[in-house]
């Protein structure tokens, strides 16, 4: 019999080694079901993050497909929250709760919640990457020692995303490496090799930081300004309208003179000066997480503008970086298209 009714595996899997599949196996062996969690299931592709929910989602199901299929192993995705630890908590909890509300019962009916069922958190213990495993009491913990060494995935994406492609097939299932082989095929593969080199040559050019820069986010009756950015480095996603701080200019300014820049924001009597622009800052917040980008250690801060409600936005235009600029509805935005933390920065300025 079982020790646990469910026990629950978080992590990126980007992609799927068999470190993961150790931990998941082993979780098997003391659970009658397995959830894993996907994380970062809401982010744009880059470097760190190149498989979506989906696709690492088939890398599981490639190597666990009878435990999938009979129920035993349920996978689920689940969005990060970069600033803002209670929601991403809420987030896990509401998730689990709701998967053994459906499973616990064999999907019917269930009236009297969660506490008949024993659940444990799995992982390694011992790892930086467990860190969840402190932050939920009410679980049970399974701390699971690493059986292969020191290598973890980032090292897979090293070897892997070259002209010359290395699959590790000594870190990775069979079944990992046939899907990996038929990504090399497609053109996202290109695009994280070209983001490699990238970012290597960055480093080399400007060091790891850190750096500062400034962001406007822009509302006006429902709507947030973007831009699209035209650079080739995240080229096509979404973005505050905003960059660095020159060495002689106030953060403040630095937001105003790029929000001008790459939108060409007008009102009827034309392009709003500065002065006028910087009247509609209500608020800034400091964005500082050390892994917000992958170029290096960036620092932000983002100036809140509010301008008035009006039946006709003010007019913009992409100019400097931005290939494009222009008014979304608020309800219409999905995070997989933000560069970089872009998206959590929105959610925290405007309360999303």
């Amino acid at each position: 019999m079982s020790k646990y009714h469910f026990a629950v595996f978080i992590g990126r899997f980007q992609p799927l080694h068999i470190g993961h599949q150790h931990v998941i196996r082993e979780a098997l062996k003391q659970a009658e079901r397995v959830i894993v969690l996907i994380g970062s299931s809401n982010i744009a592709r880059d470097f760190a993050n190149p498989f979506t929910f989906e696709e690492r989602k088939e890398m599981i199901h490639r190597v666990f497909r009878h435990e999938m299929a009979t129920e035993r192993l349920i996978v689920e995705p689940l969005e990060d929250n970069l600033y803002n630890d209670s929601a991403w908590i809420a987030s896990v909890q509401r998730t689990i709760t709701d998967i053994i509300l459906e499973y616990g019962n064999n999907h019917g009916f269930h009236t009297s919640g969660i506490n008949d069922f024993k659940v444990a958190l799995a992982g390694f213990g011992k790892d930086a990457t467990g860190f969840y495993l402190k932050r939920f009491p009410e679980w049970e913990s399974i701390q699971i020692g690493s059986q292969f060494g020191t290598f973890n995935a980032s090292n897979i994406r090293a070897a892997y995303f070259q002209p010359l492609p290395l699959i590790p097939t000594r870190g990775l299932d069979d079944q990992v490496a046939g899907f990996l082989e038929e990504y090399m095929l497609t053109e996202e593969f290109k695009r994280r090799v070209y983001e490699q080199q990238y970012l290597i040559d960055y480093r080399k050019t400007y060091g790891k930081g850190p750096f500062l820069t400034a962001d406007a986010c822009v509302t006006q009756s429902g709507h947030v300004l973007l831009i699209r950015r035209g650079k080739e480095y995240g080229h096509g996603l979404l973005a505050l309208p905003g960059g660095f701080v020159n060495e002689n200019e106030q953060i403040r300014d630095a937001s105003v003179r790029e929000l001008k820049e790459e939108t060409k924001i007008s009102d009827r009597k034309g392009e709003i000066p500065p002065s006028m622009l910087a009247s509609f800052i209500t608020g800034s917040e400091l964005f500082d997480h050390p892994k917000r980008s992958l170029r290096g250690r960036i620092v932000t801060t983002a100036y809140r503008f509010v301008l008035p409600d009006s039946k006709e936005l003010f007019t913009v235009k992409g100019s400097d970086d931005a290939e494009h600029a222009d008014w979304y509805r608020l309800g219409d935005l999905e995070p997989q298209v933000f560069f970089e933390d872009h998206w959590s920065i929105l959610q925290k300025m405007i309360g999303f």
